[in-house]
């Protein structure tokens, strides 16, 4: 470097008006690096909205999308009409509430569990095992339970009986509930563990030296730390109570169980892809969207009148 010139600033030292002066000065190399990501999002997130008009059409697919009759909103109001609309929408509804009331606080309850072990390798073994059955697909999870609760399998060994649980109506809902816990619950507490791990370690030492017992020190030190995580995740999972996942309910229906397994996202399969009704599908399958969207708003709204204004 010549006698007298300036250094470059490190870009961690520059003030707000010299970054903003960067980025306009090299603003073809941002571009360049967002473009591809541009793109792939408006291409695959974007453009396929354009989809959603064939719920206001009698589609026909050799017409295509702009070319078929205009019907409005009338497989809206067929939908609505229709006698198994309660049926599907509390069965719908059912699954995810209940799925939320027993399945969100057992994440947060390992990762406290987990944050009690002090010894790293113990903790890392419990760890790889409940984080295991994540990897495991809904399809060889479904074929599992199926082997497990079968008229044969280890469930009826064990209470000596012969009944057919996947048959069952009423026992439809544990089988979904209780298999989805079991596969996620472990890989979900990642995100609260890593939270616990930047807890404040001086609030728990004081904590232990004022006398406060496991339950007080979870409490009071350890619950504040993960609490903007809890609320985040409370929010986005309550926002997606619609959206229940088609493959695994489709995976552990039976005949006999349809009256309690029959969901929207399966009978949007049932009759877009099986029987052809495309418009009357995809009817069905934005008015759930629509109520995912109205959801999610509601819920962040309540939690923002509890939780001193913060939400998403």
């Amino acid at each position: 470097m010549k006698k007298g010139s300036a250094k470059a600033v490190p870009a961690g030292k520059r003030t707000a008006a010299e970054k903003l002066q960067y980025v306009k000065k090299n603003w073809q190399l941002y571009v360049f690096f967002l473009l591809p990501a541009l793109l792939l999002t408006i291409i695959f997130k974007y453009v396929p909205m354009g989809g959603v008009l064939i719920a206001f059409e009698d589609y026909n697919v050799i017409d295509g999308v702009f070319g078929s009759k205009w019907v409005g909103l009338e497989y809206f109001r067929r939908f609505l009409a229709s006698p198994d609309f309660m049926n599907y929408l509390v069965n719908t509804l059912k699954l995810s509430i209940y799925g939320l009331l027993w399945g969100f606080p057992i994440p947060i309850i390992l990762a406290l569990l987990l944050n009690q072990i002090r010894k790293a390798g113990i903790r890392k073994k419990i760890q790889l095992l409940i984080y295991a059955p994540n990897f495991i697909s809904v399809i060889v999870l479904c074929g599992m339970v199926r082997m497990f609760l079968s008229p044969v399998g280890p469930m009826n060994k064990l209470i000596g009986s012969d009944a057919n649980w996947m048959t069952m109506p009423s026992a439809f809902r544990t089988i979904y509930i209780a298999s989805g816990i079991w596969q996620t619950a472990g890989w979900a507490s990642i995100m609260y563990t890593a939270a616990l791990a930047n807890a404040s370690k001086d609030l728990e030492e004081a904590a232990v030296v004022d006398g406060a017992n496991i339950l007080q020190q979870i409490w009071y030190v350890q619950l504040p730390a993960i609490k903007n995580i809890i609320v985040i995740q409370f929010i986005l999972q309550a926002g997606n109570i619609m959206s229940i996942g088609f493959e695994k309910a489709y995976a552990l229906q039976t005949d006999m169980n349809l009256p309690a397994s029959e969901i929207l996202s399966t009978y949007v399969y049932r009759i877009g892809l099986l029987n052809g009704d495309y418009g009357y599908s995809t009817a069905v399958g934005l008015f759930n969207s629509v109520i995912n969207v109205i959801l999610l708003i509601f819920v962040n709204w309540v939690v923002k009148k509890l939780n001193d204004g913060e939400g998403l």
